[in-house]
């Protein structure tokens, strides 16, 4: 089954928005997939409204917060995407630099419940891999879980697993300090510069 995968541009942030928004009340303080863009004390003083106008205005921005995965027309997905340099995970003790190049990350992957186990999760991975081609990216890392086929509790399972990784061209680069849901994290690799 083929989903399309699209950057979150402002003309798609009512998408995003169902993805990552409020569900009942537009005034809580969601996290919409801000709390590993921005450093702690900027995510701590953005609350209720001011969090989905900050994605809103990320979205007029040239590099965009990531991709939304579509269904015949519906969002059902989400990937976070963004250079390296302007995330936190740049001054992360957790999460290891393997080198200097200047890699793009991919930290959250999001499916709509009533859409899970349809493949949703490899389209957006390798929709985000593709636009950081697009966008002169040497290479892209993730921060899955080494879960080693356990099962990964639904609330934790946004880093994706390192099988999800791997099946989309990553191999791992080495191990962190992280953990997510009680399993190891690993960081991820995948050097755009060698393959096509």
């Amino acid at each position: 089954m083929a989903f399309e995968v699209a950057p979150a541009t402002i003309d798609r942030f009512d998408d995003l928005a169902v993805m990552l928004g409020p569900k009942r009340t537009p005034e809580a303080s969601v996290c919409w997939c801000l709390s590993h863009r921005l450093e702690a004390k900027t995510d701590r003083q953005l609350v209720g409204p001011a969090r989905g106008e900050y994605v809103r205005t990320l979205c007029t921005a040239e590099t965009g917060p990531g991709g939304l995965a579509y269904d015949d027309g519906e969002v059902v997905g989400w990937a976070a995407l963004a250079p390296r340099v302007q995330l936190p995970f740049a001054r992360s003790r957790k999460i290891p630099h393997v080198d200097d190049v200047a890699v793009w990350s991919v930290w959250c992957l999001r499916v709509r419940p009533g859409h899970r186990g349809r493949g949703i999760s490899h389209a957006l991975l390798s929709g985000a891999v593709e636009e950081a081609r697009s966008r002169g990216a040497p290479a892209v890392e993730g921060y899955p879980v080494d879960n080693r086929g356990a099962r990964v509790d639904t609330t934790m399972a946004y880093v994706g697993t390192r099988g999800l990784f791997e099946r989309a061209g990553f191999t791992k680069a080495v191990d962190t300090d992280a953990v997510s849901g009680g399993f190891p994290r690993v960081l991820m690799r995948r050097d755009l510069r060698t393959d096509g």
